[in-house]
């Protein structure tokens, strides 16, 4: 049966203006980076983007890889979309990308026009649709002309198989380079996706400000820090947990001087009435130039709790402080090659 969706659920949600675009994206969105593979049950995941969509979340965030199996999560979110939500397609933003491992041999990685433009066809195979609304070069190729990268993101729109382009995980120096040159075959730059977080605040050195100054919109991955910032650490690694499973989160990473930054940032959220998921999302968005934090999310619970900090009230200036005081780089940024290439 096709899902009823909420009547409400557009004065419930947040949207925020994409950089100087037209584009408008709810300052939640839903990532489905884990839990969405054929690891999962179906009717888990399906109930979240549900609940998702009720909310006023309309911006899904995948990749050619996620799952796993590799794939697995377009050809789940793409059953969801025909199962449930196909008649408001043109409400959704869908998003993926290309760049990183997904198939065997030299054309399966990285930033060339054959892998990015076949693995997009790939993709749009999966999720049974003729278009996406974002394409995403999803890291930097640093062996690989920065013209022919732009070159296939811009293929992409010209052929009428994505609305908009991104690019994730590039410096700023980079950044500038792709905007200049999507600048000048006449498809603008729409976003950028770095990781973002309290425990990891590489992109206010200088991408942010360029972002700024490009009319580019950002929308922040990884915003709770692979889960460190959640309630789940703050008493050891619990079974079951990411970092008890390797899955993006070290347990190295689970120090006693990084637990007691996380612990005192929780007593912050606690004085708030906020859980410390809630404040470090609210934290996130504090800068205008930030249109977007995506979440994930394993049930619809958590999903709820966690678009439930847009109702938080605003940061204070004293606030601010306070956390900045413990909102210090944990070495956490599994993505920094990319960032710190170029």
């Amino acid at each position: 049966m096709v899902h009823l969706p909420d009547a409400s659920r557009y004065d419930r949600m947040t949207y925020r203006r994409c950089g100087r675009s037209g584009l408008r994206l709810p300052a939640v969105s839903l990532g489905l980076w884990h839990n969405f593979g054929d690891d999962r049950p179906y009717e888990t995941g399906r109930a979240i983007v549900r609940r998702a969509f009720d909310l006023g979340v309309t911006h899904f965030d995948l990749a050619n890889n996620y799952g796993p199996p590799y794939g697995s999560a377009e050809v789940n979110f793409g059953r969801m979309v025909a199962d449930d939500l196909r008649p408001h397609r043109d409400e959704l933003v869908i998003s993926t990308k290309a760049g990183y491992d997904m198939w065997p041999g030299p054309y399966g990685e990285w930033g060339s026009r054959k892998y990015l433009l076949s693995s997009l066809d790939q993709s749009l195979a999966r999720l049974g649709l003729d278009h996406v609304d974002i394409f995403y070069s999803h890291r930097f190729d640093p062996d690989t002309p920065l013209e022919e990268t732009v070159g296939a993101l811009v293929s992409a729109v010209q052929q009428g198989k994505a609305l908009y382009v991104g690019i994730s995980s590039y410096s700023a120096t980079k950044t500038r380079e792709a905007a200049e040159l999507l600048r000048t075959a006449g498809v603008p730059l729409l976003i950028h996706q770095p990781s973002y977080s309290m425990l990891n605040r590489w992109i206010e050195r200088d991408l942010l400000d360029a972002l700024g100054e490009l009319g580019v919109g950002c929308i922040a991955f990884s915003p709770l820090a692979q889960g460190m910032l959640t309630d789940k650490y703050l008493d050891g690694v619990p079974a079951g947990s990411r970092a008890k499973q390797g899955k993006s989160l070290s347990e190295e990473w689970l120090s006693e001087a990084n637990l007691a930054h996380v612990r005192a940032l929780n007593d912050i959220a606690a004085s708030r009435g906020q859980s410390l998921a809630q404040l470090a999302l609210t934290w996130a968005l504090r800068d205008d130039r930030v249109t977007s934090v995506l979440i994930g999310a394993s049930s619809v619970g958590q999903l709820e709790a966690n678009v439930a900090a847009l109702d938080g009230p605003p940061l204070t200036d004293d606030e601010v402080e306070r956390i900045d005081v413990h909102a210090v780089d944990s070495g956490i940024d599994l993505w920094a090659e990319s960032s710190n290439a170029g």
